[in-house]
């Protein structure tokens, strides 16, 4: 899952943000100098027209670059911020300098966790139809409390508060499903990679303990999420413009948080306890998973979407809709 942009991004985030960039963002350390490189290299149009200065990817193009941002666990939100500038320029707003994080009320809920966003100087949030681009200061964004977490629980407007744009109701959330398909793959498979590492490395009586079958099991098992998770970030990015279509990305979201939980589990148990200490990296993966999980709905949320889809097709069963919803997206 890569392209050239994909490779240029994986290069410059090689150089730019190493885990020891990773946990000194998470420690309130200046994101500017990250941020610029990224803004500079001109990754955060990827979306843009060419008449606009971008890159005019459409979707599946996008996705290897969304992985490789999952695969470094970057700490600011690039991929929202990729997504909020197309969305801006479309409706004639001038872009802010600064990443903008995305946030999709789900009814009746009094606030929203939005992954990424403590770096985050706009937030464009949604609530039904109306759109809202609000600086991080107006946008009452509050910290969580767990350990180290990027993400903020963001209450919703006022209702008062002006609109910038309208939006088909969900749309953001549909967008922040997808995109948190993509990252959740991309950590799953560097996740995958730490873990045969360290099976291959660790040894325990005269062998790697890799060899142990009891081991090689659960392995293979991880393997299988990951794969999994990978085939769910294609189908959810499986568009020809730079929208995703509703279904697929309920798909992909569902798949890709699904595996979360068993593959951090057995990353887990593979590594033993150096796996939850601060110096070795694969906490910081394990516990943005989980981040990305939550965000935008979790597999729970996104199963009930599709199956009220289901319910909805009256005199068609599910496999057929399954397999409508897999077909490969027509070329644009």
């Amino acid at each position: 899952m890569h392209n050239a942009y994909s490779d240029a991004l994986d290069a410059l985030l090689r150089d730019c943000c190493p885990p020891a960039t990773v946990r000194a963002l998470e420690q309130q350390a200046d994101p500017q100098p990250l941020w610029q490189a990224l803004l500079e290299s001109g990754f955060a149009d990827c979306l843009l027209p060419e008449s606009a200065g971008g890159a005019a990817l459409p979707l599946r193009e996008l996705a290897p670059v969304l992985f490789v941002t999952g695969r470094h666990a970057l700490p600011l939100p690039l991929a929202q911020t990729i997504f909020a500038r197309a969305l801006l320029q479309a409706h004639g707003i001038a872009l802010p300098a600064g990443p903008v994080a995305l946030a999709g009320f789900e009814d009746g809920a009094g606030a929203a966790l939005v992954a990424d966003a403590r770096h985050a100087q706009w937030f464009l949030l949604q609530d039904g139809e109306r759109c809202l681009l609000l600086a991080a200061a107006d946008a009452r964004a509050e910290a969580t409390g767990a350990h180290h977490d990027l993400t903020l629980r963001v209450p919703r407007p006022d209702a008062s508060a002006p609109a910038a744009f309208a939006l088909p109701a969900g749309t953001l959330r549909t967008l922040g499903a997808c995109l948190h398909t993509a990252q959740l793959a991309g950590a799953l498979s560097h996740v995958l990679d730490l873990t045969l590492q360290y099976a291959n490395d660790r040894q325990q009586f005269g062998r790697a303990i890799g060899k142990f079958q009891a081991i090689q099991h659960q392995v293979s098992e991880m393997a299988e999420h990951v794969a999994a998770a990978r085939v769910a970030a294609q189908l959810a990015c499986d568009s020809g413009t730079g929208t995703p279509d509703r279904l697929r990305a309920a798909i992909g979201k569902l798949r890709a948080s699904d595996a979360v939980t068993p593959v951090a589990a057995i990353a887990h148990a593979v590594h033993g306890a150096i796996g939850i200490t601060e110096e070795y990296d694969l906490q910081l993966y394990t516990r943005r998973l989980h981040a990305w999980r939550m965000a935008d709905g979790s597999e729970r949320w996104w199963s009930r979407v599709l199956g009220e889809a289901v319910c909805a097709s009256a005199g068609r069963n599910a496999v057929e809709l399954v397999r409508e919803w897999c077909e490969p997206a027509p070329a644009a």
